[in-house]
Formats: structure tokens, C-alpha cells, sequence
């Protein structure tokens, strides 16, 4: 996973690499490239899986909850 301070740095240097290349439009090239790059390999920040992931593990946790609950009313009949 690549988390938003190493993009941050990356672009950081892009940019700074930028500064000192004659081409006016060299950052909006390194821009577009990144961009493409990382829709091309689905990549996900760091911080957006690790929400999904809590989300995914309080949903097992209900589930694993509403499963006992069931389990403890079908032992009731």
C-alpha cells in the first residue's frame, strides 16, 4: 500500500525537479503521468483501505454477534 505522505514526497520532488527544468509544463506532465499510473493499477491509499478494513471488521463483529443471538433463540424452542 502507498500511503499519502509518500505521495506527498513524490510529488514534492516532482515538483522541485520542475522547478529547475525549463519546461513550463513539465509538472503537469509528472501530474497526469502519476495519475495514470495509479488508476492503471487500481492502487489505494493507504488511509482509505485501513477504513475499509475497520468497517469490514465491525460488520463481522455484528455479524458474529446476531449469529450467537440466533443460535440463542433457536436453542429456546
Amino acid at each position: 500500500m502507498i500511503d499519502k505522505e509518500s505521495l506527498k514526497d513524490l510529488g514534492s520532488r516532482l515538483e522541485e525537479a520542475a522547478r529547475r527544468s525549463p519546461a513550463q509544463d513539465l509538472e503537469r506532465n509528472f501530474q497526469a503521468l502519476l495519475a495514470a499510473f495509479f488508476d492503471r493499477f487500481d492502487v489505494v491509499l493507504r488511509e482509505d483501505y485501513d477504513v475499509q478494513r475497520r468497517l469490514v471488521e465491525r460488520a463481522e463483529s455484528k455479524l458474529a454477534a446476531l449469529e450467537a443471538r440466533v443460535a440463542e433463540l433457536e436453542s429456546r424452542r
